[in-house]
């Protein structure tokens, strides 16, 4: 049970923490401005908070604000919100809008939340478990609120972070192509979590990690040994952009059950660490048992790690693609019929991009294999447009058959 004292103590001191807002996170202000619920969600430590103390900072109504991941609040219960909204009220004045940081720590918010809609205001939450989130607001929120997926920072931002400014001139001189190119191979290595890029400290990402792993997966689900599951990181780290089957990880990790393995990777993609890609099919059911691959929510996170992954640049390349596609929205899948394309992406119901993923393109057979693969793919959906995205190489190619293929760095595609 919380008194009304302790959480005044909370609300107190939390509203007195100084907080450095740092690099300004892009966010569609419609979906500030709607009457819904704004659902921030995202990794742990990608900057969900900094991104909602942001919004506040722009915003010139009063607000309501306190995060439930502090430890004075371990025993705080659904119950203990009206007692939290009379703190509010009495502390501050009627103020209409609200904001709840680490909201999913509490079973049972979504109808308090609920009832703060019903009554007009306007609720801003953060979370960092897809599976809690989705579920809650399948139930209680139906239609009532909006989503906003928060990611380890972009190349602009992480070159904004090292004051590192550029001009689209840079694009076209081999200085300026020289500059980008080494700030990105920096970007691949360090990846976008923003406190490990203003300290530099290494073993931050290593105990990031363990608190995914054990906070977010074993903990929340459950799990009685960690060594299969964390064997199941290791293969699929090792093996990033490769493709596998539930059969196959599971004989390599030594796991009896592929069903174990599936709910494995599960758990990660509710926690934000990974992303599966199916191939692309027209029935469900071919995509569900189609071999799939893995892609990783930050790159410096798995470098940081240890495992083999560090030394691939090829990997590195095509991960920071997927991340990149997933920022900008879509279903994403690969495509593998009579060639093979790295991501294909989906929009309302239809193919609407194709993009190949290659460090260079200098050697023949590559490029012959990564030209045949896309156009494939852009065949089989009609794309007169396709990309292939590389470390620092630019062509356009016109095809035979009147199709473009833009050749391009990923720093320029990015920004």
């Amino acid at each position: 049970m919380i008194t009304k004292d302790q959480l005044k103590e909370v609300v107190y001191e939390q509203l007195g923490m100084s907080r450095n807002l740092g690099i300004v996170r892009s966010i569609d202000p419609t979906l500030v401005t709607c009457p819904e619920i704004l659902v921030l969600t995202g990794v742990r430590r990608c900057g969900k908070s900094t991104l909602m103390q942001q919004i506040r900072a722009q915003r010139e109504d009063k607000d309501y604000f306190i995060s439930f991941d502090d430890d004075r609040l371990l025993h705080f219960t659904s119950d203990d919100f009206q007692l939290l909204y009379d703190v509010f009220v009495e502390e501050f004045g009627v103020q209409h809008t609200f904001y709840f940081d680490e909201i999913q720590i509490i079973d049972g918010w979504e109808r308090f939340v609920g009832r703060l809609y019903k009554q007009g205001d306007k609720v801003v939450v953060t979370g960092s478990n897809a599976k809690m989130l989705s579920r809650e607001l399948g139930t209680m929120l139906t239609g009532r609120h909006v989503t906003q997926e928060v990611f380890p920072f972009s190349f602009k931002e992480y070159l904004g972070l090292r004051s590192m400014s550029y001009q689209k001139s840079d694009f076209y001189t081999t200085e300026g192509r020289a500059f980008l190119a080494n700030a990105q191979d920096q970007y691949l290595k360090e990846g976008g979590f923003p406190q490990y890029l203003q300290t530099g400290v290494r073993e931050y990402l290593r105990a990031l990690y363990n608190d995914i792993i054990y906070r977010d997966i074993i903990v929340r689900h459950n799990i009685s040994s960690d060594k299969p599951l964390k064997e199941t990181m290791y293969y699929l780290i090792s093996n990033a952009t490769h493709l596998f089957t539930y059969n196959s990880l599971a004989k390599a990790v030594g796991v009896k059950s592929s069903e174990t393995i599936r709910d494995y990777i599960g758990y990660m993609e509710e926690s934000y660490l990974v992303g599966q890609l199916n191939r692309f099919n027209y029935k469900v059911g071919e995509q569900v048992k189609s071999a799939k691959k893995c892609y990783f929510i930050d790159n410096g996170l798995v470098r940081q790690i240890g495992f083999s992954f560090s030394e691939n640049e090829g990997a590195r390349l095509e991960n920071a693609v997927w991340l990149e596609l997933r920022r900008r929205g879509g279903e994403l899948y690969y495509y593998k019929e009579t060639g093979e394309c790295d991501f294909i992406v989906r929009n309302e119901g239809r193919i609407t991009a194709a993009y190949q993923v290659s460090v260079s393109l200098k050697d023949e057979n590559t490029r012959r294999r990564e030209l045949a693969g896309l156009l494939a793919a852009m065949e089989e959906f009609a794309l007169s447009e396709g990309y292939i995205i590389t470390r620092d190489e630019t062509e356009e190619v016109m095809c035979e058959n009147g199709k473009l293929i833009h050749v391009l760095p990923f720093y320029k595609w990015v920004l």
